[in-house]
């Protein structure tokens, strides 16, 4: 049974459980070691002992890649062609732009956008594999413009090869865990090394990404998905049933996944605790989803839709669902925003356009989601004629010798 709780009891349910990463990074730390010194000997052993790989290579031949494809049912298929039409609109959207300006006389400032030469996306095959994930990472990168776009993916999951196929992403390895982002990082004779390694993963693909972040860009080290969702007015029977279900969407993933409501009405809490039993008596992943609305889940009787939105903040959800527009301007940290009673994450996650792969675990009071710009460079570029200069130099040299770098100062002085 779902808890029902007063807003000041929220502090504790709100203090996520830390990762027990100290633990994970124990595992994996001789799995990244023996990948780096042995490359593909040690990637192979390993990939044997726990995908159960039985090819002579992670890497996944193109015919196989072609009859998985070939074997997609035509409605997979066109669910794949109108939600990768929309998340691949969406990142052109998301595109910086290329500029150059004359801010002053002779001063000429602009940014040219290149992209990476080479990224990886994990895509996780445990209890559920994602072929979403594949769209949700090789799309944006494709808009980006990046060369080489390759995707690690544990076990041999048809759904996920057919959907790599039908995107063009043929770089595709059959590795996971520990040693896949390690084959990424570091680079192997079959694995090509990778500029930035994203998607989600379990706890030890996340302890391998936090380990090697200072050798290889990653996105963000996931945890345990969360949805935080503001509760509107309206018929409580109704609403109820949208509730419940949008609760159990996000709670059915993982035993540690969490789902929060937030509502002024106590009726329409009880009404919510009452269909979240209801629909889990149908719900096929009802024993994982049971598990997550007892530990992580609750609803929290608020005094006022301000201080749902004050919770919300400093909760910084992964998925946070609003009942209209009009919150907008009060959501300060979200992973990803579902407006209206039309818009349930499970859109989001699948078809609507925006990405899936969202910060955790606070990470949203950082920075957002997945996107175009995860996959690309803005650089720099300045232009100055000597007028322009010499105008700047007594600001440059005034600066230069105030920080004691005299030859910065003499590289100013020696053009005028």
């Amino acid at each position: 049974m779902i808890r029902i709780l007063e807003s000041i009891q929220v502090g504790r349910l709100l203090a996520r459980k830390a990762a027990r990463f100290t633990e994970a990074e124990a595992v994996v730390r001789p799995i990244l070691d023996a990948v780096r010194q042995r490359g593909d000997r040690a990637l192979m052993e390993y990939a044997r002992q726990f995908d159960n790989l039985e090819r002579k290579s992670v890497r996944v031949p193109q015919a196989e890649l072609r009859a998985a494809r070939q074997a997609l049912t035509p409605q997979f298929r066109a669910a794949v062609e109108t939600a990768a039409a929309n998340i691949r609109a969406y990142a052109e959207r998301q595109l910086p732009r290329q500029w150059t300006a004359q801010i002053k006389p002779g001063l000429k400032l602009g940014q040219i956008v290149r992209p990476l030469d080479t990224v990886a996306a994990y895509i996780p095959a445990g209890r559920y594999p994602l072929p979403s994930t594949v769209m949700m990472t090789a799309i944006p990168a494709q808009v980006a413009g990046v060369a080489n776009v390759c995707i690690a993916c544990p076990r041999a999951v048809g759904e996920v090869f057919g959907t790599a196929d039908l995107l063009g992403v043929h770089q595709v390895f059959q590795m996971g865990g520990a040693q896949a982002i390690a084959a990424f990082a570091f680079g192997t004779r079959t694995v090509p090394r990778a500029d930035r390694i994203v998607g989600p993963g379990n706890i030890y693909v996340a302890a391998a990404k936090k380990l090697l972040a200072g050798e290889v860009a990653i996105d963000f080290i996931a945890g345990p998905t969360e949805i935080l969702i503001i509760a509107g007015d309206g018929d409580p029977r109704h609403s109820a049933r949208l509730y419940a279900s949008d609760m159990l969407a996000q709670a059915e993933h993982d035993v540690d996944a969490s789902a929060i409501l937030l509502t002024t009405s106590k009726r329409l809490a009880l009404a919510v605790a009452s269909e979240v039993e209801r629909q889990l008596l149908t719900l096929p992943t009802a024993a994982v989803a049971a598990k997550s609305i007892a530990k992580n889940s609750a609803v929290i009787l608020v005094r006022s839709v301000e201080e749902a939105l004050e919770i919300s903040n400093r909760f910084a959800p992964e998925h946070l669902s609003i009942p209209d527009a009009s919150l907008l301007p009060g959501v300060l940290h979200a992973g990803s925003v579902f407006v209206g009673p039309y818009s349930p994450e499970a859109a989001g996650d699948y078809a609507s356009g925006p990405n899936h792969v969202l910060p955790t675990s606070g990470a949203a009071r950082q920075r957002g989601g997945l996107s175009v710009t995860d996959y690309l460079k803005v650089i720099a570029v300045q232009e100055l004629s000597q007028p322009a200069l010499r105008k700047l130099a007594p600001s440059i040299t005034t600066l230069a010798r105030a920080e004691g770098l005299e030859a910065h100062a003499r590289s100013v002085e020696v053009r005028l």
